[in-house]
């Protein structure tokens, strides 16, 4: 296997995600710098460059943690879990891109079913190893009551089925990044989480969470969906229940503080708590949505029979977003934390990356990309919000034309609401105005 993946390696070429360098197998392209959409598995050097959004994201979330000390107390340590690591990109970006001060309170534990793509880890991250040492020595850790698994600069790694790694030791960060639906794995992920805990899933199994596929939908999700402008919040919104009554259903509890759909999955995060009360009163976030005939909607606990046909779910239907959290995912934030200094760009350069200023450049834009909208949404997607499509509003208002959705959102803000642009790969506005006062703005711009 040694010998083969070192012919793989010297076949291969050089990749910056973030800050972190990951060596791609030979047949893989360089990938570029705003993919989009699934891509197609190549074998166990295999990069998905579709998903770093999702994986800055969780670097921020994660230092974030650290940071505010919103998930363990000060100074105590925080181990976390990719339960699906593959080739460990996530887990070496969580390494390599966290702030050196609170590295050493990070234990990270990355697990794969896959040996070869275990050792592709191994290697590149060998070859590549993290500014700042950790070493966590065994002897003191829950780590050797866990299956066999090796040491690797600061990352433990394991080989093992995931729903077993996931209850092995008491987790308060876990990740759940499967090839298409996480159901089967929802609950030992919850049952593998300390008192106190953070759980992130992806879901790639859109035609599914969207309703595009009805079958799939009730099988996997119990769910029944419509497939309009709100099927991406749909999406979401049934993901995110599912999670919420898995949960439940062991006395735990659920407190979204992001969730999106991005592109070609669905990224749910979550902090969850041992709670009976607060599990008991699950039901009390989830419902149905019933379209209305003015094309916009409202959530309801139960479809009567004149809705059913109109109504999507059943899903969650309470805030999607923690606004103090959220708001500190910024352009700046995500470029300060995740792009590298010249010195360690050099170095990357030197270790034989291809990196030009125009890399850098689309590389900057790509982490801004990966965050933007949220800070200004934050407030309106943490409490009751409205969403409308902008291509939706032209026959809701009557006008024929839509206006600009900047001179639309300071109109609002105008009469006295809060408006923002919702991160989607659509155009859609989240705004907490009545229905009339939103036309009643669109009809006004679009006369002047």
């Amino acid at each position: 296997m040694a010998d083969d993946l070192s012919s793989k390696e010297n076949a291969g070429h050089l990749w910056m995600e973030g800050r972190t360098l990951v060596h791609l197998r030979g047949d893989q392209e360089r990938p570029t710098h705003m993919p989009r959409g699934p891509a197609k598995r190549t074998g166990p050097g295999f990069l998905n460059p579709a998903m770093a959004p999702a994986r800055t994201r969780s670097v921020l979330l994660l230092a974030d943690a650290l940071e505010h000390d919103w998930l363990v107390k000060p100074g105590h340590d925080l181990r976390a879990l990719d339960a699906l690591c593959a080739t460990g990109v996530r887990v070496r970006r969580w390494r390599n891109e966290i702030p050196a001060a609170h590295q050493s309170r990070l234990r990270i534990t990355a697990n794969d079913l896959d040996k070869s793509a275990l050792e592709w880890l191994k290697s590149t991250h060998t070859r590549s190893p993290p500014v700042v040492a950790v070493n966590h020595a065994l002897e003191d850790d829950r780590y050797e009551r866990l299956p066999s698994g090796t040491m690797h600069d600061g990352i433990f790694i394991m080989q093992n089925d995931a729903r077993i790694a996931l209850m092995e030791a008491a987790y308060q960060w876990v990740d759940l990044d499967p090839f298409g639906s996480p159901v089967n794995f929802l609950d030992a992920a919850v049952q593998g989480l300390s008192r106190v805990a953070f759980l992130e899933v992806t879901a790639t199994d859109t035609a599914a969470l969207t309703g595009s596929s009805p079958s799939s939908q009730q099988r996997r999700y119990g769910a029944k969906g419509i497939v309009d402008s709100y099927a991406h919040d749909d999406a979401v919104r049934v993901l995110l229940g599912l999670i919420a009554t898995t949960a439940a259903r062991h006395d735990r509890c659920v407190e979204p503080v992001l969730a999106l759909f991005d592109g070609h999955h669905v990224r749910v995060s979550v902090k969850v708590r041992r709670s009976r009360d607060g599990a008991s009163d699950v039901l009390a976030s989830m419902g149905w949505r019933v379209r209305d005939e003015n094309g916009t909607y409202r959530f309801v606990r139960h479809p009567d029979s004149n809705q059913i046909e109109r109504a999507s779910g059943p899903m969650w239907i309470g805030p999607l977003w923690d606004r103090t959290i959220a708001a500190r995912l910024t352009k700046d934030r995500a470029v300060d934390l995740c792009f590298p200094d010249e010195e360690r760009l050099e170095h990357h350069r030197t270790m034989g990356l291809e990196w030009s200023d125009d890399d850098s450049e689309y590389a900057k834009r790509e982490l801004r990309r990966s965050v933007r909208y949220i800070a200004d949404a934050a407030d309106l997607m943490s409490r009751d919000h409205t969403l409308y499509h902008m291509d939706d509003l032209p026959n809701m208002a009557g006008t024929g034309q839509a206006p600009k959705m900047e001179a639309l959102f300071e109109e609002i803000q105008t009469a006295g609401y809060s408006a923002a642009r919702m991160p989607d790969v659509d155009p859609f506005l989240v705004t907490d105005a009545p229905h009339e006062d939103v036309m009643q703005c669109i009809r006004k711009l679009c006369q002047d």
